[in-house]
């Protein structure tokens, strides 16, 4: 593993995610890393057709694809609703951007969804005043999730989504390998009266440390709720047999076997793992109610992503103050902010082993969360244009 490979596993983690709002523990990139962004083409239209499960596991599959070809080389990444971003150190590069090609050739022959994918060297970014830095935020002893500022990630999926750096054909048609990625949990009921998907950017001549005092004053709101308003409760979300996701999972994850007996080795073992949760007492050394409780801790309801983008379980009083705030600062020209609201949250799981606390769980609204969010946030932005 070379200096630059490791430049992530090196960072320092920090456990309070209110640090996180401090622009100075953000890392920039090392010279010659490359990053990568992903999203899926007419995603509204997917959720409008109830497809955002769909649309949060294929996501989620670009995370779980490079996660399983770097192995165990820790590297940055973000989860985004109907996409993700993430960048490499130059050596894989190459590695990247085969598995994204792979990637988006099987989601479009197994759901007609076209995926985009694009990859460019941070150097480009930073020829536009912009830049990719890089925090490490631990929610629990055994995971962590990248939190991302500078400007550059957003850029670089404006320029994906407008066709540039897109990533050309794989060299092989070898299906992507997917292991770990599911999503059979069951949605999970807002508690406090709605879920809440949020998404806050600065624009440009709002400095950092402006910007930090507004992400600050929207924390501070949303921890008078219980657990800072986090969506999945300390006993994991419920289990249902069969899982609804199973199909999907099934699909993303049948490699080269048939779908029909991928789905029934699903199904069986969804079966077994239904047994052992309701059963709630160790099996072997298997412990159901100790891995909900690590789901529930490693689940990322909260990340900084060129921005602040949560997903709460929001009180309606907390919501009114929350939006106080963000229409005040919009209207002082300092942020862009959209927002959407659903009756239930969702988590999408990659989960390397049963048997180990490092699994990972992203979590949005369950009725279109961050890309119902970021369309209100276009929405609201082209009103503002036209009105100013």
């Amino acid at each position: 593993m070379t200096r630059q490979d490791r430049f992530y596993e090196q960072l320092p983690k920090h456990g309070a995610f209110s640090a996180l709002a401090r622009p100075e523990v953000f890392v920039p990139l090392p010279q010659h890393w490359v990053v990568c962004c992903t999203d899926i083409v007419a995603s509204t239209d997917l959720i409008a057709a109830g497809e955002y499960k769909t649309v949060n596991m294929v996501g989620a599959s670009v995370i779980a694809a490079m996660m399983n070809t770097l192995s165990d080389t820790a590297f940055p990444y973000s989860f985004g609703g109907d996409g993700a971003s993430f960048a490499v150190a130059p050596e894989h590069a190459g590695t990247a951007r085969e598995t994204l090609a792979r990637l988006r050739d099987w989601v479009r022959d197994e759901f007609g969804i076209t995926l985009r994918a694009a990859q460019m060297p941070i150097e480009r970014i930073r020829a536009e005043g912009l830049n990719v830095t890089v925090a490490r935020y631990a929610v629990s002893e055994d995971a962590d999730y990248a939190m991302f500022s500078g400007g550059g990630l957003a850029w670089a999926e404006q320029q994906m989504k407008a066709g540039a750096y897109s990533i050309g054909a794989a060299e092989t048609e070898e299906p992507p390998d997917l292991t770990g990625l599911s999503c059979r949990w069951s949605n999970t009921p807002a508690r406090n009266g709605l879920i809440m998907s949020l998404v806050v950017l600065p624009v440009a001549g709002t400095g950092p440390h402006q910007f930090s005092q507004i992400a600050s004053e929207l924390l501070e709101l949303t921890a008078q709720l219980d657990r800072s308003g986090h969506p999945v409760p300390v006993s994991g979300p419920a289990l249902r047999f069969p899982p609804p996701g199973l199909m999907i999972e099934a699909r993303l994850s049948r490699g080269y076997i048939p779908l029909s007996l991928r789905a029934l080795w699903l199904t069986a073992g969804s079966a077994i793992a239904r047994f052992l949760f309701g059963r709630g007492k160790p099996t072997g050394s298997f412990d159901p109610d100790h891995y909900l409780s690590v789901l529930s801790a490693n689940s990322d309801f909260r990340k900084f992503d060129d921005g602040l983008k949560m997903t709460v379980d929001c009180s309606p009083a907390v919501r009114n103050r929350v939006l106080d705030l963000l229409e005040r600062t919009q209207q002082a020209g300092q942020i862009r902010f959209g927002l959407h609201e659903q009756d239930a949250a969702m988590v999408t799981c990659i989960v390397p082993s049963a048997m180990r606390d490092d699994h990972v769980h992203f979590v949005d609204g369950a009725s279109g969360g961050y890309t119902q969010a970021a369309a209100d946030l276009q929405r609201r932005s082209r009103s503002e244009t036209e009105t100013g």
